[in-house]
């Protein structure tokens, strides 16, 4: 007897208005989202401002060297705190210059000495939880929520194992990339490989063997896609790698946690990123991270994100947005996904679990 089928999902999870608010306001609002690198905020005092899930915030490094996030408003009457990114003693409302210390408790207001009961010790910027993954600081707007190894299991261990000199690199280079589709029409064809011996010739046959790629979730029941596959010959490789340098070289891995952010490492231990950040429910913003270490020039790492945005990206980008407008077609009737028992670059086990993932945030 054949066993059921698994559909994909209907195309209302994605086109459908109500269900991008219900995850702007429930999914993006309650897991562990990208914010910066430390490297970005290397001094006491130095601050970035961002936004998650609709929500003004900004990362600042306090005087004991702790990195905290907050929410980028003043408790007096509401305006955003700072812009862009700069270096503070404290930190100053703009609009009647109350004063907060790097640790988000009120210093200071004009004439507020002046009121009878007013207290400024119960006065603080709100703070949102955050967490150094490896140098890489996450945000999560859910105070309950549980940390990033639970969400994550051996993730941080792993990628330590595979980049080395992690605690040594900064970002060299971010490449923007805007798409005309929902987030997880994006994310979906990140986490597949089964499209990329037919419309990615460059990253199957330069990068990495097709023939040995696989996609598994995590077997403990985190909230992580692990790839992995082997590098492509050194004679078809786009760019060189020591072989000798790590026992790590010659593989590629990746580990995508759910539901915005992607760590890889390429052959030659490698380290890019991916992090999506939604806009609408018809478009997403993807950035590709380059990292070396201190960010040093490396013409290597320049090339090879020349190459991924003249090649991959842009394939994958008319392949999002044709299946963005697909799932607005009156024709669409979803199909069932390719779950090949034996797994591999030809199915899609991955999608499956990804899929779950995203009924389960919108349906509970």
């Amino acid at each position: 007897m054949n066993a059921p089928l698994t559909h994909s999902l209907d195309a209302r999870y994605y086109t459908d208005p109500a269900i991008f608010e219900n995850e702007m306001n429930g999914l993006l609002s309650r897991t562990w989202q990208f914010a910066g690198h430390v490297s970005q905020i290397p001094n006491v005092g130095d601050y970035f401002a961002f936004e998650i899930a609709r929500q003004s915030l900004f990362c600042i490094r306090g005087r004991d060297e702790v990195v905290r996030t907050f929410y980028n408003v003043c408790q007096h009457r509401a305006h955003e705190m700072v812009t862009g990114t700069g270096n503070t003693r404290v930190v100053v409302c703009p609009y009647h210059a109350w004063t907060y210390e790097l640790t988000g408790h009120l210093r200071a207001g004009p004439n507020i000495k002046a009121v009878p009961g007013f207290d400024r010790s119960g006065i603080c910027l709100t703070e949102v939880r955050t967490e150094d993954f490896n140098g890489f600081i996450f945000v999560n707007l859910d105070d309950a929520a549980a940390p990033m190894d639970d969400w994550f299991p051996g993730v941080r261990e792993e990628l330590r194992d595979y980049v080395p000199n992690i605690d040594r690199l900064a970002p060299l280079e971010w490449v923007e990339v805007p798409e005309s589709c929902n987030w997880k029409v994006s994310v979906e064809n990140y986490s597949e490989c089964y499209h990329c011996p037919t419309n990615h010739p460059t990253f199957a046959e330069g990068v990495i063997k097709p023939e040995t790629y696989d996609i598994q979730p995590d077997k403990t029941g985190g909230y992580v896609l692990r790839h992995t596959t082997e590098c492509q010959s050194l004679d078809k490789m786009t760019y060189p790698i020591d072989l000798a340098s790590n026992e790590h070289a010659g593989d590629y891995r990746s580990w995508f946690l759910w539901p915005m952010f992607s760590f890889q490492c390429y052959p030659g231990n490698v380290l890019n990123t991916y992090h999506w950040r939604a806009r609408d429910v018809d478009s997403c913003t993807v950035w590709r991270g380059w990292y070396t270490e201190d960010g040093a020039e490396s013409d290597v790492i320049r090339n090879l994100a020349v190459q991924d945005r003249q090649t991959t990206v842009e394939e994958d980008i008319r392949l999002v947005e044709s299946v963005h407008r697909g799932l607005k077609s009156r024709g669409y009737r979803p199909g069932p996904l390719v779950l090949d028992p034996g797994c591999g670059v030809m199915s899609e086990h991955s999608i499956a679990t990804l899929q779950k993932w995203m009924r389960e945030a919108v349906d509970g």
